[in-house]
């Protein structure tokens, strides 16, 4: 079935039931704060991609259409798939400046918080591999694959399927209990697991996160352009970003947490035990104009083992840019910007030049 199992025990009778108490359980001990199963009808998702894709809202993410029916037909990805174990862990730092706070404080940098410490990656990775393991241990070879935000996967339609929340208007999981501020991995598994109810939709008439949207990304409920998204923006997209949204930008300068810190239901959301997700290298609430006075050796030495790094120095100095033209005017900020005037990079330098304009100013005169 994959490389993470060779063999496969899907003839053999089982007591799924059982079987799915004590994987709820291990997962537990494993940190996961939920843990359900789904079967692989996706059938409506499968629909709504396809709609998206064709009305072109993934913009530069041709990834999204490159695997056909994969991503929406498990047993496509992974042949022999029966069921998808799915789980989910509260990633937010306790430590960390509330985003919309920061958001305000326009001579910082205000960073998504999921991306404050270690790549979740790595870390969900690792969890759920054990927990295969632990599933072998119990019922012997089995054929599985891990999966977190690594390949073409619906995660938050087989997360809803398996019960874990409801996909809400923002288009994030939403969990009565537990908010937003969570990671989803799955396990595809050849075992016939008795599937979870999925839960009913909770978001009523509320259109906070619409409504709060710097860029009106969020174009009617549940329904996301990304092209206008700031996590798209600064994370995704690779060339320049449009100028018509660089000033709803504002310090956003890696993701964006808007719709998730108006949602009411993140009134319940719990803070995050695992020391992997707090803040590293002073990225909580950091200046701007220090960020942006990192070469790229620093920002590699810095961002190790963090998300942010996948963007790579260009980028990263390109979103501080318009971060730093959207800061009060100070010496600093003209100083730090001039400095990077001629930038080697055709996108720094024009985005530099956009936010020195926005200062008055223009770079350093050149013999």
């Amino acid at each position: 079935m994959s490389h993470e199992a060779d063999h496969t025990n899907a003839d053999t009778p089982l007591d799924g039931h059982a079987l799915k108490a004590k994987i709820r359980t291990w997962g537990a001990e494993l940190g996961f704060q939920q843990v359900g199963v789904a079967d692989t009808r996706l059938d409506a998702a499968e629909a709504d991609l396809d709609r998206w894709l064709d009305e072109g809202r993934h913009g530069e993410m041709e990834w999204m259409a490159r695997h056909g029916r994969k991503r929406s037909r498990p047993a496509e990805l992974v042949p022999g798939t029966r069921t998808v174990i799915t789980v989910r862990m509260d990633y937010l730092p306790a430590s960390a400046t509330d985003p919309l706070e920061l958001a305000r404080r326009r001579d910082r940098a205000c960073i998504s918080r999921y991306a404050l410490g270690r790549d979740y990656h790595k870390v969900l990775r690792s969890r759920l591999k054990r927990l295969a393991r632990r599933i072998e241990d119990e019922i012997g070879p089995f054929g599985y694959r891990v999966f977190t935000d690594s390949a073409p996967v619906l995660e938050k339609p087989l997360a809803a399927r398996s019960g874990l929340g409801w996909i809400g208007k923002h288009t994030n999981l939403l969990n009565r209990h537990a908010g937003s501020w969570f990671f989803l991995g799955e396990i595809y598994v050849d075992l016939a697991l008795p599937p979870d109810a999925p839960v009913t939709d909770h978001c009523g008439s509320c259109t906070r996160c619409i409504d709060v949207c710097p860029t009106r990304a969020i174009t009617a409920p549940y329904q996301l352009d990304a092209r206008r998204c700031i996590s798209y923006l600064t994370i995704e997209l690779k060339g320049a970003i449009p100028v018509e949204f660089r000033e709803a930008l504002g310090n956003r300068v890696y993701g964006c947490d808007d719709c998730q810190a108006v949602c009411p239901w993140n009134r319940y959301a719990q803070f995050s035990a695992e020391d992997d997700f707090r803040p590293r290298n002073g990225l909580d609430a950091p200046s701007l104009v220090e960020l942006f006075g990192w070469d790229e050796a620093t920002f590699l030495e810095r961002t190790a083992g963090s998300a942010i790094r996948r963007i790579g120095h260009e980028r990263w100095l390109r979103n501080l840019a318009v971060g730093l033209g959207n800061a009060p005017t100070s010496d600093d900020v003209i100083g730090a910007l001039q400095a990077r005037a001629d930038h080697p990079s055709a996108l720094v330098r024009e985005h530099v030049a956009w936010a020195l304009a926005r200062h008055g100013t223009r770079g350093p005169a050149r013999d």
